[in-house]
């Protein structure tokens, strides 16, 4: 988080020296709150409302609710609001920026293809992200993602419609700043894959402390390696909150990925069981 806002700031500083007004910096962090805020409260219901998700009570699928609720007992927190998705790829994510504020959402695909201990492997990986707040530091850091890139794309089109045609202004420097602007958006959204893949291998550890059954976890995600987890709905904005990655296709050299590789997290849990 640290690296992400000495990007935020080198690059206010350096467009606003570019064009001629360092004062730019102290708007551009203005904004830059204000955009993290709305983010961090609407972030959840946005994710809900973009997967099509649809809450549902214990009488709707007692199986889900009852696992939902076992392992949030277990794990200490209160009960999340359960939802699912009629998208027939198993698939799962978290949301909510508290604890007290959690959602757990499941595709119809995962609840049709998962055993018991196998559900309760995933269930208990995405109460791993709420338990560890990994949804308030992913969703943090998607929004700064954005951030840098408005920033980025506001000064690339200041400089190509020509509001850099003062003589005062150092050409070197100017140079710089747009050179930081190509760069630091890229530069910011491998930082953001690099945070997210982390923090999926923390929810798995810590799912698996939970059951105490890392096997459960680990058959799910050779169940999702084997029939694939693209799901209907495809969007980036979101695809770093679900359980496996839900975009078609795989991402160059794994750097632009939402997930570790399944088969590296597979290793990592059956590792646990030694």
């Amino acid at each position: 988080m640290l690296f992400f806002l000495g990007i935020l700031w080198a690059l206010g500083y350096l467009i606003g020296r570019a064009t001629g007004n360092p004062g730019m910096l102290f708007f551009l962090g203005l904004f830059s709150v204000g955009y993290a805020i709305v983010s961090y409260f609407a972030g959840a219901k946005m994710a809900l409302a973009i997967n099509r998700a649809k809450e549902i009570q214990k009488k709707d699928n007692p199986r889900l609710w009852r696992t939902v609720e076992n392992l949030a007992i277990t794990d200490g927190l209160p009960m999340p609001k359960v939802y699912i998705m009629d998208d027939p790829a198993p698939n799962a994510f978290a949301t909510g920026r508290r604890p007290d504020k959690s959602v757990v959402a499941v595709t119809s695909g995962l609840l049709d293809t998962m055993d018991d201990t196998e559900l309760e492997g995933v269930i208990a990986h995405e109460l791993g992200h709420i338990k560890n707040y990994d949804i308030r530091v992913n969703t943090l850091a998607f929004a700064l993602v954005g951030i840098i890139s408005m920033i980025a794309d506001f000064f690339l089109r200041f400089t190509i419609f020509g509001g850099r045609d003062r003589e005062s202004n150092n050409s070197q420097l100017a140079a710089l700043a747009l050179f930081a602007a190509i760069i630091a958006p890229i530069a910011a959204s491998l930082l953001q894959l690099a945070i997210s893949r982390r923090r999926e291998y923390l929810a798995d550890a810590t799912g698996a402390l939970t059951t105490r059954y890392p096997e459960g976890l680990a058959s799910a995600l050779e169940k999702i390696e084997q029939t694939g987890s693209a799901t209907r709905v495809q969007n980036t904005s979101t695809a770093h909150m679900f359980f496996a990655n839900p975009l078609k296709g795989h991402s160059f050299l794994g750097l632009f990925s939402t997930h570790p590789p399944i088969e590296a997290r597979i290793k990592a849990l059956r590792e646990m069981s030694l």
